[in-house]
């Protein structure tokens, strides 16, 4: 794979920034449309931007934006460590142009397994079944997250590629059970049933792949639920 670089706008959800990126990093920028975006490259080198734009501002400066990062290197399941999250924040506002988180398999070859125990018990829940959409999940205990609070949240799938971020949680007409409506960096919406989620903490955690193809009937075209098995507008086997 060539290591020239090229000079590419990576976008975030407060702006964007000028940067030098190679092969491989314009390889994970690309989420299959003609835009790059910054959060699945990670963190860059300083020397690499050479201006950014922040929305807040409404204005591009030369030069970079201020990364703050830490390495937590903590297991957050079986077979995926969180190893490095972090923010672009513009010098002059202070406003987030992206934030990123960087995951590692340990055994490349394994799949990624549970949430561990102990992670779970301090900071996921399970919300009751019959919870009604946008009613909020009331506690004394600050470790656990109320169900309004989960709105905003980055979303990852099992092989730590972001999906987007939780737009909102409800009950999707005909359908049984919580689902996540999440908005993916393309700005179109995919829906999760609540099934698939696998840890809640200061990302989402799914329990599984998500792609397109997984939910998008091939018979009609219909988009389902993340994790159906039928397409619930003509009845025909997913994938």
């Amino acid at each position: 794979m060539s290591s020239e670089l090229r000079l590419k706008k990576l976008r975030g959800s407060g702006g964007y920034i000028m940067a030098n990126v190679n092969d491989d990093q314009q390889r994970k920028g690309s989420l299959g449309g003609p835009d790059l975006f910054l959060a699945p490259v990670g963190r860059l080198d300083s020397e690499k931007i050479t201006k950014y734009y922040c929305n807040t501002c409404e204005k591009e400066y030369e030069g970079g934006p201020k990364i703050d990062y830490e390495t937590p290197n903590e297991v957050v399941a079986e077979n995926l460590v969180l190893l490095e999250k972090g923010q672009y924040i513009c010098t002059t506002c202070g406003s987030v142009l992206a934030e990123y988180r960087n995951f590692s398999k340990p055994d490349e070859k394994a799949e990624v397994g549970a949430a561990r125990p102990e992670a779970a018990a301090q900071d996921t829940y399970s919300p009751p079944a019959n919870l009604a959409p946008q009613q909020s999940f009331q506690t004394s205990d600050s470790s656990v997250k109320t169900f309004n609070s989960i709105a905003g949240l980055v979303v990852y799938d099992s092989e730590a590629r972001r999906v987007g971020v939780v737009k909102e949680i409800g009950i999707q007409p005909g359908q049984s059970g919580i689902i996540l409506v999440v908005t993916k960096n393309d700005n179109t919406n995919v829906t999760i049933k609540w099934e698939e989620v696998r840890k809640i903490g200061e990302v989402v955690l799914l329990g599984g792949h998500i792609s397109e193809n997984d939910f998008k009937c091939s018979k009609c075209g219909n988009f389902n639920v993340a994790g159906s098995k039928f397409c619930e507008s003509c009845g025909n086997k997913l994938k």
